[in-house]
């Protein structure tokens, strides 16, 4: 794989300070991260006409652009399509980092392909590509009564799963360079476990 090949990490959420720091917005937080290099640089993102927040980075010696959309989490697809047709990223160089009912919290598992599991993003993601790009699921476990759902994944991280917070984080950058840099089987084999 060279590195002259761009990649497009896209992080999903929604916008607004009433939104940060909630579990749905986990692969947002994760772009942020990426964006201030460990949080040890002011915060590259630009606007773009895509309607996202967009910053290129070196990861793991690959040319990737990162990015979040303006809008919500169920209009995804649209800002993510616009980049990649407008840097010419391909659907398999395409990374879509999102939080995972059916993970435990703190758990990562990297995928290609799949349905969406009825997540807004991802549905949209996916009516825009064919589901065949890959996954960065990150793990916000279930709330404890079925029927809470909406309202679970749009509550903050809880002040414990926050001291988790910046550790789950940094091991999404590893798992994401290792996907980029390594392929599929071998990040697979590293972070799902």
């Amino acid at each position: 794989m060279s590195s002259s090949e761009r990649w497009l990490i896209f992080g999903l959420g929604n916008p607004g300070n009433q939104y940060a720091l909630t579990r749905h917005n986990i692969g947002q937080m994760v772009i942020e991260y990426l964006a201030t290099d460990g949080f040890s640089m002011p915060n590259r993102l630009s606007s773009h006409k895509s309607k996202s927040d967009v910053a290129e980075i070196n990861l793991a010696g690959h040319k990737v652009l990162i990015a979040q959309s303006h809008g919500y989490m169920n209009e995804s697809g649209q800002p993510a399509r616009a980049l990649a047709d407008f840097y010419k990223v391909p659907t398999d160089k395409l990374i879509v980092i999102h939080d995972e009912l059916d993970l435990p919290f703190n758990t990562l598992r990297i995928k290609k392909g799949g349905g969406d599991n009825g997540h807004n993003g991802l549905k949209s993601m996916t009516q825009h590509f064919t589901n065949n790009y890959f996954r960065l699921r990150m793990g916000i476990g279930r709330p404890a009564h079925t029927g809470q759902t909406a309202d679970y994944v749009l509550q903050k991280f809880n002040p414990a799963e926050m001291k988790e917070i910046p550790d789950f984080i940094i091991r999404s950058y590893h798992a994401l360079s290792t996907l980029v840099s390594e392929g599929l089987v071998k990040a697979q084999q590293e972070f799902n476990q």
